[in-house]
């Protein structure tokens, strides 16, 4: 059955592909717009070696529209390095909680900066 009945003519496929595409991904974008997902990824970093003590700094002056990260101090993976404080875009609503860490049962737990409510 090789007949034109079999086949269809060649200006309409660019036509559905074209079709069938943009209806998939209009699909895609209403499944996405209603379940919003942040990417994220963390690791966790636990040591057994306690970090200097903080760096005293004085803070820039304030700048529209940033809030104002303090330095801390980052492991390396031998030892403590200092990080600079830097600056954040300000997110309204939030606070910023800074880079930091916290002694749990003879270790020490790095918690990366991050915004909250």
């Amino acid at each position: 059955m090789t007949g034109p009945e079999r086949l269809l003519p060649l200006a309409h496929i660019p036509a559905r592909r074209a079709a069938l595409a943009a209806a998939l991904a209009l699909t895609v974008g209403v499944v996405m717009g209603l379940h919003p997902v942040a990417a994220q990824a963390a690791i966790g970093i636990d040591i057994d070696i306690a970090p200097p003590v903080p760096r005293v700094i004085v803070a820039p002056p304030p700048r529209a529209g940033f809030v104002w990260a303090p330095g801390y101090w980052r492991w390396n993976g031998h030892g403590h390095v200092w990080h600079d404080g830097y600056w954040v875009r300000e997110r309204r609503g939030y606070h910023w909680v800074p880079d930091g860490w916290e002694s749990r049962n003879g270790h020490y737990h790095y918690n990366r900066g991050h915004w909250e409510r």
